[in-house]
């Protein structure tokens, strides 16, 4: 009777040669236990490096930040710097002017004055001359 048996195992296995690679339930049930644990692991290991470069790219974002502001300043520095250089150049230039529209208003005297010394002279040169024409005639 074993050999029986044994004979119909063999028959069994000529006629479907691939029957020892089949798989039961709880072959597919064990695979897909390990699998997910397998997914599982993966999943932790990829937040895990996820986190990493979110921490990585915050760090710098934070450094990059740091040296915006730092430039910034800088600027902002170099704006007041050259602000104030501007409003002395400005100051400058307005007492120079100041100091030009004086010396024009004393030369516009000192002409007036001039023209003054000739015109009066010649006025009265002028109406001596008339006297003197109209006793003539």
């Amino acid at each position: 009777m074993c050999w029986l048996i044994a004979e119909a195992f063999e028959r069994l296995e000529e006629r479907y040669p691939h029957l020892a690679d089949l798989a039961t339930k709880g072959h597919l049930r064990e695979t897909e236990l390990r699998l997910q644990k397998e997914i599982e692991w993966v999943r932790a290991d990829l937040e895990t490096k996820v986190e990493l470069v979110r921490a990585g790219l915050e760090t710098k974002i934070e450094q990059v930040r740091a040296d915006l502001e730092a430039k910034i300043e800088q600027v902002r520095a170099d704006l007041r710097a050259t602000e104030l250089r501007l409003q002395k150049e400005i100051q400058e230039v307005r007492a120079e002017l100041k100091l030009d529209i004086e010396r024009v208003r004393g030369e516009v005297v000192r002409t007036k004055i001039d023209l003054l010394k000739w015109i009066v002279p010649l006025m009265f040169a002028q109406v001596a001359a008339i006297a003197a024409l109209v006793k003539l005639l």
